[in-house]
């Protein structure tokens, strides 16, 4: 089975995004760059903690290698929606963060689901003794993209500007409102 790897490094632009209403949302991650465009579909978890890693990352990259790291953006450098059309290549299953010391530059590998991961998903998997479980997923679909520390920054930023756009969270519970209506567990499923 062939794979493609689209590789931008670096890209004119990559961001995270959604597409539809809160508590709807579809979250994309869309690279740019010389005339192509790439929009992979993942999980809003997804994007949370690959915001928090890249910021974990940057961290450590300073404070082991000396990397000039800039500080958050003051004000906002790029909110602009997804470019269209938005046409999911894949649904990331995989993220994977390295820093390229020798270039000084942040690399985050978006992997497809594999096989084994979608048949778990859908309730399909058997006992296949066959398949081994640490065998490498070469054969995946992939989003390759090379940042700056500064785009990597901005990106965290935006990252976080587009999972705190959702649906507010309940005073009581944290769960996201929905404009239908609450039921909290904190009223015992009980309307105020």
């Amino acid at each position: 089975m062939t794979h493609q790897v689209h590789a931008f490094e670096p890209p004119e632009r990559f961001v995270a995004g959604t597409v539809g209403p809160p508590g709807e949302r579809t979250f994309f991650l869309q690279a740019r760059g010389g005339g192509r465009l790439v929009s992979v579909a993942l999980e809003k978890v997804q994007v949370s903690l690959l915001a928090e890693k890249l910021e974990e990352l940057l961290s450590e990259a300073q404070r082991r290698f000396g990397v000039d790291v800039p500080e958050a953006p003051a004000a906002v450098t790029d909110n602009d929606p997804l470019d269209t059309p938005v046409d999911e290549e894949f649904r990331v299953g995989t993220l994977g963060l390295a820093f390229d010391v020798d270039t000084a530059t942040v690399v985050i590998e978006a992997i497809a689901v594999g096989e084994a991961e979608a048949e778990v998903e859908l309730g399909d998997a058997d006992d296949d003794e066959d398949e081994d479980p640490d065998e490498p997923d070469d054969d995946l679909d992939r989003l390759r993209v090379r940042l700056t520390p500064a785009a990597t920054r901005a990106f965290i930023e935006r990252a976080r500007r587009v999972i705190n756009a959702g649906r507010p969270p309940c005073p009581l519970c944290g769960q996201p409102l929905d404009p239908a209506g609450h039921l909290c567990p904190r009223y015992n499923g009980y309307h105020r």
